[in-house]
């Protein structure tokens, strides 16, 4: 491997056998199906190649079913694929599903010392940053309690804390941080700041585009089990955009110069917004809004064939290009 890469994947394939039946599952186990093939393939992956740098924030986006959980347990280690290699190297640390990697009759402590013991520490190492963890996860006196008792919030904040404060080289997050309250989130994206300045990998898998957009150097994007590209944050997105909003064959999108901005332009032309204000809680036209205020967004919509059921979105920037409040509405 490049001294330049901490992970790489090439031509990562994952497929599992789809059955019509139980029965035919089982005759297929037993080899009994005879020269009928009593299933198809379902490629959760297809020739996905992957790579990330030292030291780079890498976001992973797509549409639900899109194949990214799974390449994220393929780079851990927790599937094996079906065709293709995976190298990684350094010490990755990985939050992927809710549960995962603790035993829910156990407490806090006990499930801190059994995550501890599954990466590679000794009782003494974890002795060392206990503390740490404790201090982070902040769910008081319910760390002696089992942790089938957990909320949802409760849970994930013990098992980020846990991935973040073991010293890892390569931190993964998927979508786990989307159950924790606001002020827990921003103390995690704090501890992602204080892990890009020390050089460390992260690996962020998320459907919160702002956040993506805010804290990634490079995204993939995922469809399908198909890798579509990487680049930059807004470039994906922006593909991605097109995915949700069903265009994403070739030809169909275009990128207007407006100015100063870019404005991304897609649809299958069966309509068109002509034109757009917002204003204030008082009725009057802005172009900034006020935390705390109400305001209307007000469209011109030529509608140029029948639409059964049009849905109109748009969404607020801050002043540094993050999207705040994504909306749509039929």
């Amino acid at each position: 491997m490049s001294e330049d890469f901490v992970i790489k994947a090439e031509k990562i394939e994952k497929k599992y056998k789809l059955y019509q039946r139980n029965r035919d599952r089982v005759l297929d186990a037993f080899g009994l199906s005879g020269k009928k093939e009593r299933f198809r393939y379902h490629y959760a992956l297809n020739g996905v190649d992957f790579e990330v740098k030292k030291g780079e924030t890498v976001g992973i986006i797509g549409t639900n079913g899109s194949g990214k959980s799974t390449l994220l347990k393929i780079l851990t280690g927790v599937l094996t694929p079906t065709a293709g290699t995976v190298q990684v190297k350094g010490r990755i640390s990985a939050l992927l599903e809710l549960g995962a990697g603790f035993n829910m009759d156990y407490n806090g402590i006990e499930n801190i010392y059994l995550n501890g013991t599954m990466m590679g520490f000794s009782k003494e190492e974890i002795d060392a940053r206990i503390d740490d963890i404790l201090a982070f996860a902040d769910i008081g006196e319910y760390i002696n309690q089992p942790c089938k008792t957990y909320s949802s919030g409760m849970f994930v904040r013990l098992a980020f804390a846990v991935s973040i404060n073991i010293d890892p080289e390569i931190l993964i997050v998927d979508e786990a941080l989307s159950v924790g309250d606001v002020f827990f989130q921003a103390k995690c994206y704090r501890k992602f700041e204080d892990f890009k300045k020390q050089g460390k990998t992260i690996l962020f898998v998320s459907h919160d585009l702002s956040s993506v957009s805010r804290y990634c150097d490079r995204v993939y994007l995922l469809n399908k089990g198909e890798m579509l590209g990487s680049g930059s944050p807004k470039e994906m997105i922006d593909k991605y955009k097109q995915i949700l909003a069903g265009q994403a064959e070739e030809g169909k999108t275009e990128i207007v110069e407006t100015g100063e901005n870019d404005t991304l332009e897609y649809g299958n032309g069966k309509a068109k917004i002509t034109d757009y204000y917002i204003t204030d809680e008082k009725g009057k036209k802005t172009s900034a809004i006020i935390k705390g205020t109400e305001y209307t967004v007000h469209m011109r919509v030529k509608i140029l064939e029948d639409l059964p059921a049009p849905i109109f979105a748009c969404s607020v920037k801050n002043v540094r290009g993050v999207e705040i409040t994504p909306s749509g509405r039929r």
